[in-house]
Formats: structure tokens, C-alpha cells, sequence
């Protein structure tokens, strides 16, 4: 259900939607497989299962003191994106076409139209001002362009698409909805001595992205704690519904959500903080900083970020305060967590680590600098026009950032990944460097000087020792000398590599820590919840700008808490997708924000690695600090029990699920009171 299946031109939507009406299509109606469980049973898989293994899980489970199984979902999201999928082709002389679409992969859009006509990419030109959000969604959903190329192409007339919000949620791929089936063992402090897992997701009818987006689950299913003996089975299902596809966190989410779900359960079994356990699990300084993938973590800062918080935030004063409060009130429960981010940056299949600029310097001394990076409100443009203004000493005003465009630079890969501002700033940065080599080797010989002190950009002025120059005046020289003013640049990530057949390697360039506390009230009569109140540390690094730092990190957060607690996908029995309008499907409002909500960034911050500005992104990491707020709901169930039984709820806690858990513990305590 939703599979497009053709595609009309008219000169107006009415005759478009009365043609669609004369549409005669005969099909034969088989059993659709919809859910995961169903495609494990029927073993309708995409690819082979996957298996990971890290010294003997097994062995160390049936040592330990303690163990415990369980299984645990995680839903899957829509990403009602501002703008929809939209699109505007213009043909050209010479079969060429022009193309304006909303796309986060401007180069594959290409790549995809030239193939499908059979043509060069340079008969293809893709532009892209900005879009009106993206979250992944616009990542490989190259459908509406294919259409409008397709169309235009045959007619040699413009096409314009714009997907109704309803067909858009209904033709588009949305996250991956993942399930978990787990077995650990651990000792009295909680501290996991074996795990076996069992991860399995729901792809859709074809691949898409899903192989890279199980594989950054399978990446990220330690988050911040050292396994020392793992082993994880990982299935890809088929289904008969849209294919999922990227979505802000990429797997790495989902595979958090895994083992968060595991130490909480843990935590709860032992009567222990949860916050005391997850200290207890944490990778170390100088031992037990491997991955399982055999990756050696050197920048990691999350013990001082998880003390602040713990500080910061009365965490402990306010665990004992809510456990008093949950005595005394018998509808209204609170609830507290407190949980760890540890995620890599860098794409993770290796070749798109690669970004292309190009600046030009006109004579009146402004700049127009274009780069392959896709603006969706994260701020990329801005940050890259504050690093070349910073560079040659100039006001922001007088960089100017020209739409992406794949004929000034090619080959450029997605903006996706957290990547995009240290990929492109990267090589807008070599390409600046470049234009300075040829002022300043031309400055020293006309002025002659022979000192070999690097010059200083600074006020609009240059200055080398005691000599000061103006940049316009330079510039303006340097033309009428004939010294070149325009430069391409290029950047690859160094250090990275990874075997994805022996699931070994360093995939990550750097990783970016963070850690937040949730508390929660639910109304056990209703099961809604309230976020009362948020504190968040989370590492930036070196900061480009701090405001737009902050803004990505409470935006994030807060789709976060959408997909973990209200943002629902349904499909019935025959595959029908239920939730497709803003009437069926919740995203967060202003009234579901924190009444509180405290976002600092780590002032210790600062990247080991050669990042530009030394600066860590807040792209995708900050989603991952709304985990505290499901556990914080979670713990608020658990205190229906006195905190003796360990919840079952899966994700989205949405008011339903949080009543059946309700019930579902109570049930509980009544057989055992029995």
C-alpha cells in the first residue's frame, strides 16, 4: 500500500486528479507481510543475517551472578519536514534539464535523473538554495525529481511537483522501527559480564539505506559502555510497506535504546540507581576503551560531562525527593533518568568522507564561496561563511553563499551523517588557504619583504610585523598584478577505516559525548505524561556559534522525545498506513517542550582531533539525550510497585502504552500477592 505506481503531467491539478480517476489497474491480492515478527517467522530478509561476536558471551552469561532476558521496540517516525517533497525541472537546449529540488544529496539527484534517461550527469544540473528541513528524509528519496526529470524530458516543457502532505507520508520511507530480543548476565554492581542480543528492524520492500543504518545500530549498540563479551545477531526484514530510510541518529538510536533499555532493566533487578549503574558500566580512561569493533576510544570526556550533570541537576537530592513524592500521591507518579551519549562522526561507509568547495575574491574585496553542503536550518551556511570571514579578517556581511549547485562543485556527498560543516568547512578552508598563499607570496615580493613571519588578517586590514595593508587594496592590487583570487578546495576525513566484512576498523573519526536528566509526571488514570523539567551537558567542542550550537541541541532533544513518546506510526493488518496527516499523527508542540529547560554546553569541550575550529557537530547526537525521558517515564511506572518489579514498555510511551504497563505491572503484583 502507498507504492506509487505512475505518474500524470497536466495543466492543472484538477485535470491531473480527473485523469488519475480513468486509471484501470487489476491486481492480484496476496497476504502482506507487515510487522518484523512476521517477516522473522517467514524468514523475509533483505540480506543474511549478521552476526557480531566479541570474546565468549555465552560462557560469562552462565558464569554470572545474575542474569536476565527480555525483548524491547522501538518504533518507528515520520519526518514531517517543514516543506514536503517538492521539485521544478526546466529543460534546456541540448536534452540538458535544470533541477530545483529539495534534496539533501544534490549529486545523487543527478546521478539518478542521468541514469533513468540514459544520459551524461553533465547534461544534469541539480540546484539547491536551501530546503525547509530534511532529517534524512531527503537523503535518497529521489522519486518527485525522477518524476518532474522524466515528464519534462518527454514533454520539453517545465514540471513541478509538490507531494500532498497526506501522499507524502504515505509514499515516503520513515525511520526504522527496530525489535530487540536480549540475554545478559552481570554482577551485584551491575556491571555486565556477557550479553547476547538479537537485533532485527523493519526495511521495508527494498534495501534503501537500511544495510548502513542496522550497520550504525550495530555500531552504536554500546553507546557509552565497555562489552567485554558480546554477541549480537542482526536481521534486515522485508515488508510490504514503504522502505524505511535515513532519519536523524541513522540506527545509532536504535541501537542505543537497546542497551539503555538492558541497564535500566539491570538497575531495576538490583534495586540500584540506575544512574549508579551506568557509571559502573562506562568505558574507562586508559583500560576497557575498546569497542567492539576494535576501535581504541581517546577523547573520552563523558565521566567529568555525567559528574556535572550529576551535580549540576541535584540528581540525587531530586531521585529521593520524587521516591517521597510517589509515596504520598497515589495518580500522579514522578519519574527521574539520568543517560549518557556517546556517538561517532563520519560517514561510516567510507568514500563519501569528501567535500569540495569553491571561492572566488572580487576586486571590491567580497567573497562568494560555494560548497557542496545542503543549508536545512541547521546553520551550515552560516558557520561556513563566519570560518572564511574569520580567515581573511573580514565582516560576515561580506561573504555571500551561492545555492549548491552541482556544475561549480561535483561529486559531492549527502548532507548527512553530522558531517556536513566539518566536511565542507574543511574544504572551503583549503580552498582559502590556497588564495592566502597567492596574496601573501605576492604581498612579500612586491613590498619586498623578506621576513618570514606569517601575516595576520585582522579589521579588514593585513598586517605582517610592523607593515599594515588593506584587503581591498591588496585584492584590488593583486588583480592588476594577475594574481589568481578564485580557488577550488577539497577534503577527505584522515584516519578513518573500516572492514565492514570483518566489522573491524576505526569507522569514527570522533565521538560526541553528552548526558541528560529527565523528570516526568504521568497520570496513572490517564496515562499521560508531563516533561517537567530537562538539564542537559552536551560537548560542542570548540564551538563555530555557540547560539545555533544550542538551538540544534534543544531542537533535537525534542524530536527525540516525539519519537519516544507520542509520535506513533500505525499500519492495520492489510498494510494500510493509519497515520498520515497531522489528525492521526502527533509531532511535539510548544506545550510538550520541558517547563524547564536547562541546555548547557560543556565548557571543558574541545576536539582532540584536526575538526574545523576544533569544533564537535550537534546535528544528530542531541536526539539521543531525550532516552532519559522515556526512562524517566519508565521509572515513574516503576514506582507503582514500590520499585520491586521491572516495567515492560516500549517505545513510543504514548498514553496507551503507558496504561497497558501499567496494568501489565499491577497484574504483577497481585499474582505474587497471591
Amino acid at each position: 500500500f502507498g507504492q506509487p505506481l505512475f505518474a500524470v503531467a497536466a495543466t492543472t491539478t484538477e485535470f491531473a486528479r480527473k485523469a488519475v480517476l480513468k486509471a484501470k489497474i487489476t491486481y492480484s491480492e496476496l497476504k502482506p507481510i507487515i510487522t518484523i515478527e512476521e517477516a522473522l517467522k517467514k524468514n523475509n530478509l533483505l540480506f543474511n543475517p549478521r552476526i557480531i561476536k566479541k570474546g565468549n558471551p555465552q560462557n560469562k552469561i552462565n558464569k554470572s551472578k545474575n542474569k536476565l532476558i527480555g525483548k524491547f521496540n522501538t518504533g518507528s517516525q515520520e519526518h514531517f519536514y517543514l516543506e514536503g517533497q517538492v521539485c521544478l525541472v526546466i529543460p534546456q537546449e541540448d536534452n540538458n534539464l535544470q533541477v530545483y529540488s529539495s534534496t539533501q544529496h544534490p549529486s545523487e539527484t543527478q546521478q539518478i535523473i542521468a541514469k533513468m534517461l540514459k544520459q551524461k550527469s553533465n547534461s544534469i544540473t541539480v540546484t539547491v538554495r536551501r530546503i525547509g528541513g530534511g532529517f534524512g528524509g531527503k537523503e535518497t528519496n529521489f522519486m518527485t525529481a525522477a518524476i518532474c526529470a522524466l515528464l519534462s524530458h518527454k514533454t520539453k516543457k517545465p514540471i513541478k511537483l509538490r507531494l500532498d502532505r497526506d501522499d507524502d507520508i504515505i509514499l515516503t520511507g520513515k525511520r526504522h522501527d527496530f525489535y530487540s530480543e536480549y540475554e545478559v548476565g552481570f554482577n551485584d554492581n551491575g556491571k555486565i559480564e556477557g550479553l547476547k542480543l538479537k537485533l532485527a528492524s523493519r526495511c521495508g520492500m527494498s534495501p534503501d539505506l537500511s544495510y548502513a543504518i542496522n550497520e550504525r545500530a550495530l555500531l552504536h549498540l554500546d553507546n557509552a559502555y565497555y562489552l567485554s563479551d558480546l554477541e549480537v545477531k542482526n536481521y534486515l526484514c522485508k515488508t510490504n510497506t514503504s522502505s524505511s530510510t535515513a532519519f536523524r541518529g541513522f540506527g545509532g538510536n536504535q541501537g542505543m535504546m537497546a542497551i539503555e533499555n538492558i541497564i535500566d532493566n539491570i538497575s531495576r533487578f538490583l534495586k540500584k540507581d540506575p544512574s549508579d549503574v551506568r557509571k559502573e558500566n562506562f568505558y574507562g580512561q586508559n583500560e576497557n576503551n575498546v569497542t567492539h569493533y576494535g576501535m581504541k576510544i581517546n577523547d573520552n570526556v563523558i565521566h567529568y560531562i555525567f559528574k556535572s550533570l550529576l551535580d549540576k541537576s541535584n540528581y540525587k537530592k531530586r531521585y529521593n525527593q520524587i521516591k517521597n513524592f510517589n509515596i504520598k500521591n497515589k495518580f500522579k507518579k514522578k519519574g527521574i533518568a539520568l543517560t549518557p551519549v556517546k556517538f561517532g562522526i563520519s560517514f561510516t561507509t567510507i568514500h563519501l568522507n569528501q567535500a569540495g568547495a569553491l571561492v572566488h575574491i572580487y576586486t571590491d574585496g567580497s567573497i562568494h564561496l560555494n560548497h557542496g553542503g545542503i543549508e536545512m536550518g541547521q546553520g551550515t551556511h552560516t558557520k561556513i561563511a563566519q570560518l572564511v570571514a574569520n580567515t581573511f579578517g573580514l565582516p560576515f556581511e561580506k561573504v555571500q553563499i551561492s545555492s549548491t549547485n552541482t556544475s561549480k562543485v561535483p561529486n559531492t556527498s549527502a548532507s548527512a551523517a553530522s558531517s556536513t560543516t566539518d566536511l565542507n568547512g574543511a574544504a572551503t578552508l583549503n580552498a582559502t588557504k590556497k588564495i592566502k598563499t597567492n596574496l601573501n607570496n605576492f604581498i612579500k615580493k612586491k613590498y619586498n619583504i623578506l621576513s618570514k613571519i606569517e601575516p595576520v588578517y585582522r579589521n579588514e586590514n593585513i598586517y605582517i610585523g610592523n607593515r599594515t595593508f588593506s584587503f581591498k587594496k591588496i585584492i584590488q592590487e593583486a588583480y592588476l598584478n594577475r594574481i589568481s583570487l578564485s580557488s577550488s578546495g577539497f577534503y577527505s576525513t584522515p584516519k578513518i577505516n573500516f572492514d565492514k566484512q570483518k566489522f573491524k576498523g576505526r569507522p569514527f573519526y570522533y565521538f560526541c559525548y553528552g548526558a541528560a536528566v529527565t523528570e516526568v509526571t504521568i497520570d496513572t488514570l490517564t496515562g499521560e505524561n508531563k516533561v517537567d523539567r530537562v538539564d542537559i551537558i552536551h560537548d560542542a567542542g570548540n564551538a563555530i556559534n555557540p547560539a545555533l550550537e544550542l538551538g540544534q541541541i534543544e531542537g533535537g532533544f525534542v524530536q527525540g522525545q516525539g519519537w519516544l513518546t507520542m509520535e506513533e506510526v500505525v499500519w492495520d493488518k492489510s498494510g494500510k498506513l493509519r497515520t498520515y496527516s497531522p489528525s492521526t499523527y502527533k509531532i511535539p508542540a510548544v506545550t510538550d517542550t520541558p517547563d524547564e529547560f536547562n541546555v548547557e554546553i560543556f565548557k571543558r569541550g574541545s576536539n582532540v582531533e584536526n575538526v574545523v575550529n576544533k569544533q564537535k557537530t550537534t546535528g544528530e547526537p542531541p536526539l539521543m539525550l531525550a532516552m532519559s525521558v522515556f526512562f524517566a517515564i519508565k521509572d515513574a511506572i516503576a514506582s507503582i510497585s514500590n520499585y520491586k518489579k521491572i516495567p515492560e514498555l516500549d517505545a513510543p510511551a504514548t498514553p496507551e502504552k503507558i496504561l497497558m504497563s501499567i496494568n501489565k505491572l499491577k497484574r504483577k503484583i497481585k499474582s505474587n500477592g497471591k
